[in-house]
């Protein structure tokens, strides 16, 4: 055998034994994260995992940590320089995620951190509302959260709130000057949501608070 075969038998060695070992560093990474094992974790991270790795659905460990509510896991992932600008493949972020789930102090967390508060499309302040996350979403509109912003179809937060008759939402919102003639791409306001739905308690709210308005 050549140098030059030998050279290349080595090589093509290495990058097979690099490969398997970094497929089994990265499933143990998403293992642990799903343990919360954040020993693990953090030994993964000093050996050169990335901390901004991706599962199938684009998930990062920060979307993962902040989708469960594992506030300690965040933070460690944080003081990692987890990118917290990171999107997954439905566009949805960690501060998106974590508004949703109902978990506010890592809504709180990740504002602080500079989280995108009023990003295009979707935005956090949507998610809280379609889940009835009332004590979130006034934190996002205090931390500066757009009140009308509108999702790729029309959806405002009053809106989504409305659909899923979150009486205490939609009051909160309508307080806070939501557009109660905002109109998604089906043409409909929040009010014609409530009617279809037959949410009388918030069609009231909605009537009294366009008679009280100038």
């Amino acid at each position: 055998m050549s140098n030059w075969q030998l050279v290349f038998s080595s090589l093509s060695v290495f990058l097979l034994t690099t490969t398997a070992c970094f497929a089994g560093a990265y499933e143990d990474f998403f293992q642990a994260l799903e343990r919360d094992d954040e020993a693990v974790v953090v030994g993964l991270l000093r050996r050169g995992m990335d901390v901004d790795s991706v599962d199938p659905d684009g998930n990062t460990p920060l979307m993962l940590a902040a989708r469960t509510g594992r506030r300690q896991m965040l933070e460690t992932l944080l003081r990692n320089k987890a990118n917290i600008l990171k999107i997954n493949k439905y566009n949805d972020s960690a501060l998106m995620l974590a508004a949703l789930r109902g978990h506010g102090e890592i809504v709180e967390s990740l504002v602080s951190k500079g989280a995108d508060i009023n990003p295009l499309g979707w935005t956090p302040l949507i998610y809280a509302a379609f889940e009835g996350r009332t004590s979130i979403a006034r934190f996002l509109l205090e931390e500066g959260a757009d009140v009308d912003a509108k999702s790729p179809n029309g959806t405002t937060a009053l809106m989504a709130a409305t659909r899923n008759a979150h009486l205490e939402t939609v009051e909160m919102l309508v307080e806070e000057g939501a557009d109660l003639e905002a109109k998604n791409q089906q043409g409909q306001t929040a009010m014609d949501l409530a009617t279809v739905a037959g949410h009388t308690n918030i069609a009231k709210i909605l009537i009294r608070a366009k008679e009280s308005r100038p």
